[in-house]
């Protein structure tokens, strides 16, 4: 089973699975000389994991993480990073009850298929929601690394549950107010509609999907390669990684499709002796290269697969259909735990650029 790295010089593996011993990554190539410890990852960890509100999954994992190489003295090494967290509240009962019976919208049958029946079923196994921890444990060293050492700040939020969405929101208000509701929307009336929607639709057996954007500030010019390395193609590649996202758009997006070249072009200015755009149509990347405005992407989750509604699906072992109930415990909506997600994937990706293009040496001094 490939595909469980990423990145070319800040180098990402991923390990684990969703009802396995534990869930965890290892992280190569972080420069020598970066403070850190557990406090720095703990806080992205508790706002991904699970059973925080009436409208997430509710198992109750701790997903306090270990740091078990890779630290000196309180510094990184320059060592691979190792980080785990330990699974203590798997319940694999309901998968082996459907171990035959693949679940509408999941990876079930074509994993099936692809590894023979010896995949691990359990809780979706690779395939889960829960492996995005061992993103956001890398994720957060990456946004500590980018803001020591560049000022690069990434925040996400929820714009969209739905049918519901919130009008544009300040870089600021958005960091500010993020996590001020289960929802993750930096607006709290429109929050408080996102929220009833999924309690709505919860109740009918039912999931729903949504928008969330994501927001970096402070990038330099220069981060991304021409053609198969491009900003955006990392960063598509890395982010559709994600169990459930389905579309990612940059700057005006598919909206710019509906412009003229005059409307959706960027004009450049001098302001304070910097070059800038009076508009940020490109979402801050022209030919897959960072041009110094903010980093804009949005991206576009499915509704949550696992519903308690009662579907029609081929059972394989006895060749026939039947009504499926999907058991065990899941998201109606898995939007509201994706901010730290992205936000960590972004920062892994940008890391790996900031060193591959020269902004952040191998050795940390004077910072």
């Amino acid at each position: 089973m490939g595909g469980n790295t990423l990145g070319d010089r800040f180098i990402v593996t991923s390990f684990g699975e969703s009802h396995g011993r534990c869930v965890g990554s290892i992280l190569d190539g972080c420069p020598a000389g970066l403070p850190l410890n557990e406090s720095d990852i703990q806080p992205d960890l508790d706002l991904r994991k699970p059973g925080q509100s009436s409208i997430t999954t509710q198992r109750k994992e701790e997903d306090k993480v270990e740091i078990l190489s890779g630290i000196f003295n309180g510094y990184t090494t320059n060592a691979p990073i190792c980080m785990l967290i330990w699974n203590k509240d798997s319940d694999s009962r309901p998968y082996d009850k459907i171990k035959t019976i693949p679940r509408p919208g999941h990876s079930d049958y074509p994993a099936m298929v692809k590894y023979g029946g010896y995949a691990d079923y359990r809780g979706s196994g690779r395939f889960s929601g829960r492996l995005t921890a061992s993103y956001v444990m890398a994720g957060a060293i990456g946004k500590k690394l980018l803001k020591y050492v560049l000022g690069i700040e990434t925040i996400a939020y929820t714009i969209q549950i739905g049918e519901i969405s919130c009008g544009k929101i300040s870089f600021e208000k958005a960091k500010e107010n993020r996590y001020n509701n289960e929802v993750r929307c930096p607006d709290p009336d429109i929050a408080e509609k996102m929220k009833e929607s999924i309690m709505d639709v919860r109740k009918s057996g039912n999931s729903l999907g949504g928008i969330v954007e994501c927001v970096s500030i402070g990038l330099p010019v220069g981060l991304g390669e021409p053609v198969f390395s491009s900003l955006e193609s990392d960063l598509s590649k890395a982010l559709f990684s994600i169990p459930a996202v389905k579309a990612i758009e940059f700057g005006s997006g598919f909206e710019g499709t509906k412009k003229t070249g005059y409307e959706n072009n960027d004009l450049f200015i001098k302001e304070e002796g910097k070059v800038i755009t009076l508009t940020n149509n490109s979402g801050g990347i022209l030919g897959g290269i960072s041009n110094g405005m903010p980093l804009t992407i949005r991206i576009g989750f499915k509704p949550a697969a696992s519903i308690a509604k009662i579907q029609r699906t081929l059972d394989f072992s006895s060749d026939s259909l039947i009504d499926l109930q999907v058991p065990g415990r899941h998201d109606p909506c898995v939007v509201p735990r994706a901010p730290p997600i992205i936000e960590g994937i972004v920062s892994i990706v940008l890391s790996d650029h900031a060193i591959k293009a020269g902004f952040i040496p191998n050795v940390l001094r004077g910072y």
